[in-house]
């Protein structure tokens, strides 16, 4: 018997293939991706004007490329608009924050390697966000509005 090798195909997902979940912090999030073997995950954020998000510190690099609206870190002097791509080297510390002057929606999109350690005032780790912890959030959220299993891009 000759085993015949399939080729790879690509997995597609539409706009309106995976829901928004609101963090209830000022923002949605729609996960593309949860790889937990890869400590990989991709979200698709919305930001309301004026949100601010825990001061954090990535274990792991972080690629950004932002489609609507401003924002910038509390720690640094440019500001990502549309258009815009930033690259956050492993062990990089910041304070994400969306001006309250902005007036439209912020759209981001993330691919974030390893985890957030959210940070308290003195900047000692208060919890920990991970591909992992990410996932269950968001089936859970996901499950609340009725979408019982989003094709989130998996391990499995």
């Amino acid at each position: 018997m000759t085993m015949i090798e399939l080729e790879p195909t690509a997995i597609h997902r539409g706009e309106d293939d995976l829901p928004w979940i609101d963090s209830g912090r000022g923002n949605e999030v729609k996960l593309l991706t949860a790889k937990i073997s890869e400590s990989l995950w991709i979200v698709r954020t919305r930001f309301q004007p004026g949100t601010a998000v825990q001061t954090h510190r990535h274990t792991g690099q972080v690629y950004a490329y932002t489609m609507s609206g401003s924002w910038h870190y509390k720690e640094s002097d440019y500001v990502n608009r549309a258009g815009s791509f930033l690259y956050e080297p492993a062990g990089s510390v910041h304070t994400l924050l969306v001006p309250e002057e902005n007036t439209e929606v912020t759209d981001v999109w993330f691919q974030i390697y390893g985890a957030n350690l959210n940070l308290d005032e003195n900047g000692n780790v208060e919890s920990v966000t991970d591909a992992g912890s990410v996932l269950q959030w968001y089936l859970e959220g996901c499950a609340e509005i009725g979408w019982e299993e989003p094709p989130v891009l998996t391990d499995g």
